[in-house]
Formats: C-alpha cells, structure tokens, sequence
C-alpha cells in the first residue's frame, strides 16, 4: 500500500520505539530462565509461523543467488545480530551496549557510500548524524563519565552493529524484486536456521511450565509477534520508501524511547544531561532527515 512520504516517517518512529521496549522484554525472560538464543530462537519461530498467514506461498526466491542473499539477510539481522548483542550484554555493561550498538546508522551509511556509488551523503546528514550519535551518548551514560572497557563484549557488540548495517544493504539488494512480506518471511527462516549451532553447546530443553507462565509467555508473544513479525515488515518497508541511509538515523531514537520507558515504568531518574542528550537526539534526527 502507497502511503504519503511523510507517513513512512512515522512509521519508522513507532517501529524503532516498539524496539526500544524490547530491552525490557528480554530483560524478564531472562530472569525466567530463559537464555539469549532459547529467546532469539522462539521469537524468530513464533514470528515465522505468523506470517505464514498473510505471506506469498511461494517458497524459493527465483535463483540460487538471491536465495543466498536471504539466508544472509537472515544471518545478518536476525540470529548473528541477536546472538552478539545478548551475549555481548552478559560480558559488558549494558550502557556500552546502548552506546555502541547506535553506531549502526553510521556504518549503514558507510557501507552505503562504499558499495553504492549512487549514494550521496549530505552535510545535514553527516552532522545531523553525529549530533545525534553525541545526543544517544548523554543519554545511555546519563552523566556517567566513567566507562568499564571489556574488549570482548564492546567487540561483540560492534559485531552486532556491523551485522545490522549489513542487513540493511540485504533488504535494499532484495527491495523490488520481492514482495516485503516474502523477504521478511524468508529472514526469519534462515534466522532461525542458522541461530541452531549455537545449540550444539547448549542444547535446547524447552520447559514449558516456564514458557506458560503468563508473564513469559505475554513478553515472549510481544517480541515476536508486535517487534519481530509487525516490526520487521514496517521496518523493510520504511528502508524500502526512504532508503537505507536516512531510514537507519531513526534508530538513533531507540535510547530515547528506553529512557523515557525506564522514567515511567522504573520510576528511574533521569538528570539534566540525560535531557540535554535527548535533545540532541532529536535535533540530530531532525537535521539527517530534513531535506
């Protein structure tokens, strides 16, 4: 469906806020028990079943090598992507991760000008990007000047944003010669597909007197069914209408949408750094978008 430029926008707003309640989703299913990939693994499955609904029956892509490109789609944005942060997150401190997982747009839009010699980056992007990027900063580290360096979780975590940035330059490849839900159905396929490896270490023992339980089941349907299923498809449109550069930028609104999440929820406070770095992201935002 044809939507005016402007709502796509908006769509990428609401889908990058969704995405940024997730850390508390995953949050209470660990505390349940449940460990990254087990999470990783139900949500993508979950998804996968779902979309089966509404999705072109078709089961190939038309040759081997974009069914190839697929399964690294689905490498890229879904079991590599979700493996490093998570694990990354058990190794390093969380605001690290925060931090270092908003470099995404900016190696999107480096990949972008490296592959794409039809790419353009403005002034206002560049700036608007790394005015923002300052902004995500404030706001994860919330007046903090103290950073714990733990190279092996802040590489990982690096790994996850490179990861995303790849993904994103799968979608854009595959944009236009499939429809989205077909796509999206497929990353998911190949997420779960090549997310079961890890299960040779950890073998998985599925309990369903956990899995059952309201509030893991509740959050496990959230994760998969509103952030992965719903989400995915929005999100692959919105790089699909506004393009891979500007759409990434909006991603730098998921600390945001977490700090204002943890003031309500959490009852957290926040200080005036906190604000001013929201600030920040907003301007940011606002100056990469506008034309």
């Amino acid at each position: 469906m044809k939507l005016k430029h402007g709502y796509y926008h908006l769509i990428a707003i609401l889908t990058v806020a969704i995405w940024g309640l997730t850390f508390v989703a995953t949050k209470v299913l660990i505390n349940h028990g449940l460990t990254p990939q087990e999470i990783f693994f139900y949500r993508f499955l979950i998804a996968y079943i779902g979309i089966w609904a509404i999705s072109p029956k078709r089961l190939f892509a038309a040759d081997l090598k974009d069914e190839l490109w697929l399964l690294t789609g689905g490498l890229f944005g879904g079991s590599l992507y979700f493996f490093t942060e998570n694990t990354a997150l058990g190794i390093t401190q969380a605001s690290n991760v925060a931090f270092i997982i908003c470099t995404a747009p900016l190696l999107t839009t480096i990949l972008s000008l490296l592959f794409y010699k039809n790419e353009k980056a403005t002034k206002g992007l560049i700036y608007g990007s790394l005015l923002a990027l300052v902004g995500v900063g404030l706001v994860v580290f919330n007046g903090s000047v103290v950073l714990k360096l733990s190279p092996a979780g802040d590489l990982l975590t690096l790994l996850a944003a490179l990861s995303w940035a790849f993904y994103s330059l799968v979608i854009r490849k595959m944009t236009g010669r499939y429809p989205t839900v077909f796509v999206t159905r497929k990353i998911f396929f190949y997420g779960v597909l090549t997310i079961l490896p890890a299960f040779l270490l950890h073998p998985l023992r599925p309990d369903f007197d956990v899995l059952l339980q309201p509030i893991v089941l509740s959050n496990l349907l959230f994760l998969a069914v509103l952030a992965s299923l719903i989400c995915y498809i929005l999100w692959n449109v919105v790089l699909k209408q506004l393009g891979t550069m500007r759409a990434s930028n909006y991603i730098y609104l998921n600390p945001l949408v977490t700090m204002v999440a943890s003031v309500l929820i959490l009852h957290e406070q926040i200080t005036w750094i906190t604000l001013m770095g929201a600030g920040c992201i907003i301007l940011g935002v606002y100056l990469a978008e506008k034309k």
